[in-house]
């Protein structure tokens, strides 16, 4: 089951849970330290640390929030496969639900990624879910790709296509996770899962 669930991984995720290969191993690790750490994230500071000029770790590693993009897409990376592998023994709405309920609350006991959202909220919602960022858009292709995966087993199917279906809960899950900086509200991923269950209950034909 253990091979079995790691081929899931991999039909999910394509380009797996490795560090970015675009960005050069030094700077990527004192970055994801530096997000760790709870710091922010300081591009001359992380140049003198690794021993380069500014315009070179701009020029390997990108700007600020594209080497933050990277930082916070791998942890994301982690999480789904985490949820893939504890998940392996489901299937249907029941996995797909269970992935996507895993993957809130970490997102949501995240202290490095809540550090984030407090001290820069623009840059934390351009990161997570801007159309150009590769969390948000990432995020997006791999729930399709478990969609997708838990349709070719026959173990769901909507008349909805998969695509509008990933943006649907996409929108869902980043309303109640981040509804303090978006709306006036609390988050609330308890909400959220409650939502996402529902709609994936009744969409599916073989319920």
């Amino acid at each position: 089951m253990r091979a079995e669930a790691w081929e899931d991984v991999c039909a999910v995720m394509p380009d797996g849970v490795a560090p970015p290969p675009g960005v050069p191993a030094d700077m990527f690790a004192a970055a994801v330290d530096a997000y760790l750490a709870g710091r922010r994230l300081d591009m001359q500071s992380l140049a003198r640390y690794v021993g380069v000029g500014r315009a070179t770790l701009y020029r390997r590693a990108g700007n600020r929030e594209q080497l933050l993009d990277h930082v916070i897409w791998w942890r994301g990376r982690r999480m789904v496969a985490g949820q893939l592998l504890a998940t392996a023994q489901l299937s249907g709405v029941p996995r797909i639900a269970a992935v996507v309920a895993g993957v809130l609350r970490a997102i949501e006991r995240d202290r490095p990624l809540r550090a984030l959202i407090e001290s820069e909220p623009d840059v934390a919602l351009r990161v997570l879910t801007g159309s150009r960022s590769l969390a948000g858009r990432g995020m997006a292709a791999a729930l399709g790709n478990l969609i997708d995966l838990e349709r070719s087993r026959g173990a769901f199917d909507a008349d909805l296509d998969t695509a509008t279906l990933a943006y649907a809960i996409i929108r869902i899950s980043e309303g109640f996770l981040y509804a303090d900086i978006i709306g006036d509200r609390s988050p609330d991923v308890g909400q959220a899962i409650t939502v996402i269950e529902a709609l994936l209950s009744g969409l599916d034909r073989r319920a």
